[in-house]
């Protein structure tokens, strides 16, 4: 179960956890006494013990959590701090930028692409003490909030006390906090109806790595030049560090609709989709799942691509939202939503089974795309089934999650069971094969899950020569490189990123 407003393990680890080992070598820095005394002076909590340290210094990564079953991380910290106000968070940052020692910002620790494994060791920026709601302005719907507020948390409060909703609702939304979020310009859900992190946020406060404040946003729309928000919302830690936020609010609503409808094939059920966006109609779930996942999570016939549609608002606007999707689906054989959509609502968070699958000797994982509409199918088939063609793959399937005017999100699931001494190869082959297969078709390296360390070594080759403008970025905001080393493919003065494996 997780632990509520708190970080959850994704897989215990097996063997003492003040023994555990780093499985990633990649020039470790170490803190030394002068420097541990100067944090503890900045910052209440600050702790070298063995065991916190191994349970900080690993997230959700699937190829982590199969380390784990031999009492490993992916790489240790030398130092947890744990501030509680962003006056903390920029008395840290100073220290460490003038010593060079690295930083890696982390908080609910959820994302499963490596973002906040501590490559460097250094210190490891624990954010959860930054928690709480700030002020709620129900008359212009916008939401103050620290980044170390949990998900669960946050939506309990505003829905109880203030009869309101951000619409972030990710499948880890128990196990992720807001900062988190932007971080790695997140989705979720409902992103269809209430936009993706990066349409939700305002602004934010960052602490930069000298230790400067700094705020962004919060007019309703403005022209002073670029958009600087949206500079730090999905930069994983490596230009700033994210202390609180400003979020569009939305009112509880106050009606819910749900259908399903079965297509034939997956392209007829995507090209639905995309007239229903192209009418203006914005559900807040258009999930198609082709027949694999379908069999596997509705036990619906082979051959039957599942669309499950659920929307909800305003009651006006939801009539009409539900007449346009009935209209564009009118060819497709109508299925049970009630059933279809209570199943899907019941087990959409739940994430017990990804430990079960690897403790049993499988590597799974997920890889989640954007492309527009007209490269989809090709992109489906063609990923789907470079994955299958690696040795030791079961299993290649996906579902579309979110939807757009312009496109859409394809989630592939792939599983495997190669012997023992090949989990790593076997999953960076198939992760090379689907990615490879998206890149060369025009889709986004990534929708909502990042980059990290996972993702990294396709990151150039994915924004072309506008990397450079990213490492001019990183170098103007963090010339001493302290901030997340090692991410986002960016260079690092503590050496190369190492390859797995």
């Amino acid at each position: 179960m997780p632990n509520r407003g708190a970080p959850t393990p994704a897989i215990a680890l097996v063997g003492d956890a003040a023994h555990a080992t780093a499985h990633l070598v990649a020039g470790a820095v170490d803190v030394d006494d002068a420097v541990f005394e100067r944090l503890r002076g900045a910052c209440a909590t600050v702790t070298r013990d063995a065991a916190t340290l191994a349970e900080a210094s690993r997230d959700w990564w699937p190829l982590a959590m199969i380390w784990a079953l031999d009492n490993q991380v992916g790489a240790l910290a030398s130092v947890l701090v744990r501030p509680s106000t962003a006056a903390e968070v920029a008395a840290v940052l100073r220290i460490c930028n003038e010593a060079r020692v690295p930083v890696t910002p982390a908080a609910g620790r959820s994302g499963v692409c490596g973002a906040s494994v501590p490559l460097h060791a250094g210190v490891v920026l624990d954010c959860c003490g930054l928690a709480g709601v700030v002020d709620v302005d129900t008359e212009s719907m916008i939401l103050d909030v620290r980044a170390g507020t949990f998900g669960d948390v946050l939506e309990a409060e505003l829905r109880t006390d203030h009869g309101v909703t951000v619409g972030h609702w990710p499948q880890s939304v128990e196990l992720s906090t807001v900062g988190g979020w932007l971080a790695c310009r997140g989705a979720g859900q409902y992103s269809t109806r209430y936009g993706k992190i990066e349409d939700i946020v305002i602004g934010v406060d960052v602490v930069l790595a000298d230790g400067r404040t700094i705020t962004t946003g919060g007019a309703p729309r403005a022209a002073v030049g670029p958009d600087l928000t949206q500079l730090f919302v999905g930069s994983e830690g490596t230009l700033g560090v994210i202390t609180s936020a400003r979020l569009r609010l939305h009112p509880t609503p106050a009606a819910d609709r749900r259908a399903a409808y079965g297509f034939g094939s997956f392209a007829e059920g995507l090209d639905a989709c995309r007239r229903i966006l192209h009418r203006g109609a914005t559900p807040a779930v258009l999930r198609l799942y082709d027949d694999i996942e379908a069999q596997r999570s509705f036990q619906t016939p082979a051959g039957v691509h599942p669309l499950l549609v659920l929307d909800e608002g305003d009651p006006a606007l939801v009539d009409a939202t539900m007449t346009v999707v009935r209209d564009e689906c009118a060819a497709a054989a109508a299925l049970d939503g009630e059933a279809l959509l209570e199943r899907w609502l019941e087990h959409r968070n739940d994430v017990s089974a990804l430990e079960a699958l690897i403790s049993r000797g499988y590597v799974v994982d997920t890889m989640e795309i954007a492309a527009r509409w007209g490269a989809l199918p090709d992109i489906y088939a063609a990923a789907t089934a470079a994955i299958q063609s690696v040795e030791h793959t079961l299993v290649a399937s996906a579902h579309q999650s979110h939807s757009y005017p312009d496109g859409a999100c394809l989630y592939f699931t792939f599983a495997g069971q190669p012997p023992a001494d090949a989990r790593d190869a076997y999953y960076r082959a198939a992760w090379d094969a689907g990615t490879r297969a998206v890149l060369a078709r025009g889709g986004a390296l990534s929708h909502h899950h990042g980059v990290g360390l996972n993702r990294a070594r396709f990151v150039r080759e994915a924004l072309g020569p506008a990397f450079d403008v990213l490492v001019a970025a990183k170098t103007a905001l963090d010339p001493n490189g302290i901030l997340n080393p090692g991410k986002l493919g960016l260079p690092s003065p503590f050496g190369p990123s190492p390859a797995w494996p």
